[in-house]
C-alpha cells in the first residue's frame, strides 16, 4: 500500500472525527438544562460525572495526591520533635495543613465518582459506585483520615501537631500512585531505585526526629551519645540540629560510621531497635539493587546477542585475529547504535493483536514500498510484517552472490549497498534506504531463466540495516491469500518479461506438467484409498481365521472328552460283568453243598441260562454306542435281578419238596440285596465321573 495515499486520507478522517466529536459536545451542552459546569475548558454534569480509573486525568490526580501524603508523613513528626521549628513557622504549617485537608476531601469525592470494571465493562451508575465505596475498607480508612482532630488543639495546645496523626492513614493512596507510575514510566528500573531511596529517606527522617526527642528527654550534652548541648552556639541553630540528627541516624542505618557508645538503658534500647531496622534496610537495599542489575542484564541479553559466549568460542577454536576484529566491530556497532536483533522474541511478551499493531507501525511503511506488495490486501501486509527479520551487515560484507539460490528477499532500512561485478571492484549501481532486491527469487515463478538464482552480487558499503523475508514465510502467508498469490505471480512475470528473463515456452510446458502432476496426485490418492481398503480386508480375514481356529480347537477338545467318557463306560461295564459272574459262582457253590447231587440237572440248566445271559450281555456290550451308558446300566441291573428271581423260584420249589424253606429264603434274600446294592453303586460311580468330565469341559471352554 502506498504511504502517500494513506497520508492523504488519514487527515480528512481525523478532521471528520473531530467535527463529529465537537458537535456531540455542543448537543450535550445545549441539552443539559444549565446543570453542566465548566472546568479547564471542559463541560461536565456534576450529577452524572464519573471518572475512568484508566484515564489520564485519574493518573494525574494520583500524582497530585503524593504531595499532601508525603507532607504529613514528613512534617507531623518533624513539628512534634523539633518544637522550635514548629513554633517559628507555625502560620506556614497551619496553611499547609488545611490545604492538604482540602486535597484529602477532594480525593474522597473523586474516589466516590471513580468507576470500576465489572466483567470488563466500566460501571458508571453512581448509586452502585457509592454502595461499593461505602462498604469497602478504603472508605473507613479515608473517613478516619478526615476526622477533625484539629479541635484537640484547644485541649493540648497549638504546639502539639501530633493530634493530626490520623492524616498518616492515606498511605494506601500513595502506594497506588507509585505502582501506577512504575507501570507507565519508560525507565522502571530507575524508578524502583528512586522509590526505594524515598522510603529510606522517610525512615531515616523519623529516626532522626526520635533521636532528637530522646536526647531532649535525657538532656542535651549529658553524654557523648546524645545531641550536644544546645547552649553551644554551634549546635543551637535549628538547621544544625536537624542535619546533625539526620547524619547520626544515617550512620546507624548504613553501619558505615563510628557512632558513640550508649551509656543509659534508653540509649541501648534505641540502638538495638535501630540496628535491627538497619539490617532490614541493608537487606532491602541489596535486594532491590541486585534485582535492578539482574533485570538490566536480562534486558541486554534479550535486546542484544551474548558477546561473551561468541568470544569464548572464537578463542577455543583459534579463529584468525582479522575475523575476530570484524565480529567485535559488529557487536560494537550494535551496542553503540542500539540495534535490536531479537525483535520477535521481545514482542512475544504481548498478545498477537498488539504484536501486529506494533509491527505494522514499525515496518509497514517499509514493506509497502516494495513494488510487488503495492496494492495488496492490508491483511496480507499485516501478516508479512510479523515475518520480517532484522539483519545488520558489516562494511565489505556480501549480502548475496551471483548464482546463489535465493531463499529470501531483502528490504534496505538504512545504509547503502553496491551492485558489483564478479571482480568485486566494478560497481553497476548503488542501492539506498527504501530499495529492495531478491523479490523474484522467492516467488518461484515458472519459466524464470535464472532458475531462482541470484543474478547479481550485492555488497554492503558501510554498516547496513536490512529486513529479510524468507521464502517459506511468504509461501505460508500466500497459502491463505490465493488471490494475492496470483496477483504477485503476475507482477513477477511482468518484471521478468521486462528483464527478458521469462521463458514463455517453458511456462506453457510447465502448464502441461501441472496437468500431469494433477493426474498423478489423483492416482496417488486413489492408490492410497485402495491400500486402505486392502489393509482393512486383510485385518478382517485374519480375524476370521483366528475365530475358525479357535472353534476347531474347541470341537477337538469336546471330541476328546467324549472318547474319554466312552472308555470310562467300557471299564465300568467290564467291572460289572466280573462282579456278576463272581456272585453267581458263590451262589452256585453254596447251593451245591446244600442240595447235593439232586440239583445237578437244575444246576446245568442254571449254567446254560448264565451262559446265554453272558452272551446277551456281551452282544449288548458290543452295541453300547447305540444306547446311552445310563440305560445300559439299568438294563443290566434289571436282567440280573430277573435272573436271580427265576433262580429263587426254582430253588423254592426244590426246597418245598425237601421241607427246607428257611435256608433257601435266606440265601435268595442275601443275593438279591447284594445285587441291588452293587448295581446302585455302579450307577453312582458312573454319574460322578460323567459330571466331573462335564465340569472339566466347561472350565476349558471358559479358559479359551
Amino acid at each position: 500500500m502506498d504511504k502517500g495515499g494513506d497520508d492523504g486520507v488519514q487527515p480528512n478522517q481525523w478532521r471528520r472525527l473531530l467535527r463529529w466529536h465537537y458537535s456531540q459536545k455542543r448537543n450535550e451542552a445545549a441539552g443539559d438544562g444549565g446543570k453542566s459546569k465548566t472546568f479547564l475548558g471542559l463541560r461536565f454534569n456534576l450529577k452524572e460525572w464519573v471518572i475512568d480509573p484508566a484515564d489520564h486525568l485519574y493518573y494525574t490526580w494520583l500524582h497530585v495526591m503524593i504531595v499532601p501524603i508525603l507532607y504529613n508523613w514528613v512534617i507531623i513528626i518533624l513539628r512534634t520533635c523539633f518544637k522550635a521549628i514548629a513554633l517559628n513557622y507555625l502560620p506556614v504549617w497551619l496553611a499547609l495543613d488545611y490545604m492538604s485537608d482540602l486535597m484529602y476531601y477532594a480525593d474522597t469525592i473523586l474516589t466516590l465518582h471513580t468507576g470500576y470494571l465489572d466483567q470488563g465493562i466500566l460501571i458508571k451508575d453512581l448509586s452502585r459506585l457509592r454502595k461499593r465505596y461505602i462498604t469497602s475498607k478504603h472508605f473507613l480508612i479515608d473517613l478516619l483520615s478526615l476526622l477533625p482532630t484539629d479541635f484537640l488543639y484547644f485541649v493540648f495546645g497549638i504546639e502539639t501537631p501530633l493530634v493530626r496523626v490520623n492524616r498518616l492513614l492515606r498511605i494506601p493512596r500513595l502506594n497506588e500512585a507509585l505502582d501506577r507510575m512504575e507501570t507507565r514510566t519508560s525507565y522502571p528500573n530507575t524508578f524502583r531505585i528512586t522509590k526505594l531511596m524515598m522510603y529510606i529517606f522517610v525512615l531515616i527522617h523519623w529516626n532522626a526526629c526520635l533521636y532528637f526527642s530522646l536526647s531532649d528527654y535525657i538532656g542535651f550534652g549529658e553524654d557523648s551519645w546524645v545531641y550536644p548541648n544546645i547552649s553551644n552556639p554551634t549546635f543551637a541553630s535549628m538547621q544544625r540540629q536537624y542535619v546533625y540528627c539526620f547524619w547520626f541516624s544515617t550512620q546507624i542505618f548504613t553501619t558505615i560510621g563510628d557512632t558513640p557508645l550508649p551509656d543509659r538503658e534508653e540509649e541501648f534500647l534505641f540502638m538495638i531497635a535501630d540496628l535491627l531496622i538497619a539490617v532490614l534496610v541493608f537487606a532491602s537495599i541489596v535486594g532491590n539493587v541486585g534485582s535492578v542489575i539482574t533485570s538490566l542484564r536480562d534486558r541486554d541479553n534479550v535486546f542484544f546477542p551474548n558477546h561473551e559466549l561468541v568470544k569464548a568460542y572464537l578463542r577455543s577454536h583459534h579463529v584468525s585475529k582479522e575475523l575476530r576484529n570484524r565480529i567485535d566491530n559488529w557487536y560494537q556497532h550494535l551496542y553503540i547504535n542500539k540495534k535490536i536483533m531479537r525483535e520477535n522474541e521481545i514482542l512475544l511478551q504481548l498478545p498477537l493483536h498488539m504484536r501486529t499493531e506494533i509491527a505494522v507501525s514499525v515496518h509497514l511503511p517499509t514493506l509497502s514500498k516494495v513494488t510487488i506488495f503495492q496494492n495488496c490486501e492490508k491483511s496480507l501486509l499485516e501478516e508479512l510484517v510479523l515475518k520480517l527479520t532484522p539483519q545488520v551487515f558489516s562494511p565489505g560484507e556480501y549480502v548475496c552472490r551471483k548464482g546463489d539460490v535465493g531463499h529470501e528477499m531483502y528490504i534496505i532500512k538504512e545504509g547503502k549497498l553496491a551492485v558489483v561485478a564478479d571482480d568485486g571492484v566494478t560497481e553497476f549501481a548503488v542501492l539506498s534506504a527504501g530499495n529492495f532486491f531478491g523479490e523474484i527469487s522467492i516467488l518461484n515463478i515458472r519459466g524464470n531463466k535464472s532458475g531462482n538464482r541470484r543474478t547479481a552480487n550485492i555488497r554492503s558499503i558501510g554498516y547496513s540495516d536490512l529486513f529479510s523475508l524468507s521464502k517459506e514465510d511468504l509461501t505460508d502467508v500466500l497459502s491463505q491469500f490465493p488471490a494475492a498469490k496470483r496477483h504477485l505471480e503476475e507482477k513477477g512475470r511482468q518484471i521478468l518479461v521486462k528483464m527478458g528473463m521469462l521463458d514463455e515456452g517453458a511456462e506453457e510446458g510447465n502448464g502441461e506438467a501441472d496437468q500431469i502432476e494433477t493426474k498423478i496426485k489423483k492416482l496417488e490418492g486413489t492408490l492410497e484409498v485402495m491400500q486402505t481398503k486392502l489393509a482393512r480386508l486383510m485385518v478382517e480375514l485374519e480375524s476370521t481365521n483366528n475365530k475358525m481356529q479357535a472353534r476347531v480347537e474347541r470341537l477337538e477338545l469336546e471330541l476328546a472328552s467324549q472318547e474319554a467318557d466312552m472308555s470310562v463306560f467300557g471299564e465300568t461295564e467290564e467291572m460289572t460283568q466280573e462282579r456278576g459272574e463272581g456272585v453267581g459262582e458263590e451262589i452256585q457253590w453254596e447251593r451245591e453243598e446244600a442240595e447235593g447231587e439232586e440239583g445237578d440237572s437244575l444246576e446245568k440248566g442254571k449254567k446254560q441260562e448264565q451262559e446265554e445271559d453272558g452272551e446277551d450281555v456281551s452282544k449288548e456290550g458290543d452295541g453300547e454306542s447305540a444306547k446311552s451308558p445310563k440305560e445300559e446300566v439299568d438294563r443290566l441291573t434289571e436282567e440280573k435281578t430277573s435272573g436271580l428271581k427265576i433262580t429263587d423260584t426254582q430253588e423254592k420249589k426244590k426246597e418245598g419238596e425237601k421241607a427246607d424253606d428257611g435256608h433257601g429264603k435266606g440265601d435268595g434274600a442275601e443275593v438279591e440285596c447284594g445285587s441291588k446294592n452293587e448295581g446302585a453303586s455302579i450307577e453312582r460311580e458312573y454319574e460322578e465321573k460323567t459330571e466331573n468330565n462335564k465340569e472339566d469341559l466347561k472350565e476349558k471352554d471358559m479358559k479359551k
